[in-house]
């Protein structure tokens, strides 16, 4: 069993593009037996609970839309290749993620981690939602096969606060500065949205590890004359 463990932001669109180019890289490997954990990483954790209006937020990020319409260009192009069609232009709200990092916490105990992280990506990235709202949080726990009312009291209480703040100051602390980092088997790291190849590197290394070494035959040699 190899341990993946994908350092991550729900509105990190880079993320979501490392996301598939993961999916990818786990599809050319089916021999091998993974368990992927996703942890808690927030880009912006100054924001406001309630969140910010996107437009002061790129202002304040980028020096304003224009700006921010030229990095996202390259972002753009990235998701074609991924099949995913960003549409920046929807969202209008730019939400503080730390309650949905408690949402992704708890979908990995109920086994459903992967899914409800797609979910989000989806509801933020195309549809332009606000992923730092209940509602919507709500929404996809609810999709995917979270029981609503036991997600709403434990949003609306302080559960898990203190863990999820302290993953991602174990994150900072090992040298994470920014998102999506993959760690595989605890030891190979590789930061940004690498392409699968890369990614299949490291878990062949890993695989390799937990083979060990090939066992060492003697060879029978040959009689020879006196």
């Amino acid at each position: 069993m190899i341990g993946i463990d994908v350092v991550s932001d729900t509105v990190c669109p880079w993320c979501y593009i490392g996301k598939r180019r993961l999916e990818r890289a786990l599809a050319a490997r089916p021999n091998y037996r993974f368990q992927i954990g996703w942890r808690p990483f927030q880009l912006n954790p100054d924001l406001p609970a309630g969140g910010m209006e996107r437009a002061r937020y790129l202002a304040l990020k980028f020096g304003g839309r224009d700006r921010a319409e030229q990095i996202y260009d390259r972002v753009r192009e990235a998701g074609v290749g991924e099949a995913i069609a960003f549409d920046f232009e929807a969202i209008e709200a730019q939400p503080n993620t730390f309650d949905s990092h408690r949402l992704v916490r708890w979908a990995g105990e109920a086994g459903v981690q992967d899914a409800l992280v797609e979910d989000i990506f989806q509801r933020y990235f195309l549809y332009g939602e606000d992923v730092g709202d209940h509602e919507v949080l709500l929404a996809s726990a609810g999709r995917t096969g979270l029981d609503h009312a036991r997600v709403a009291d434990r949003l609306a209480s302080g559960e898990d606060v203190d863990v999820v703040r302290q993953e991602e100051q174990t994150a900072r602390r090992i040298g994470v500065t920014g998102v999506p980092c993959f760690i595989v088997a605890g030891k190979y790291a590789v930061s940004g949205a690498q392409e699968p190849a890369v990614l299949v590197n490291m878990f062949d290394l890993a695989m390799g590890e937990a083979r060990g070494p090939a066992p060492v035959h003697a060879a029978e040699g040959a009689a020879g004359d006196d």
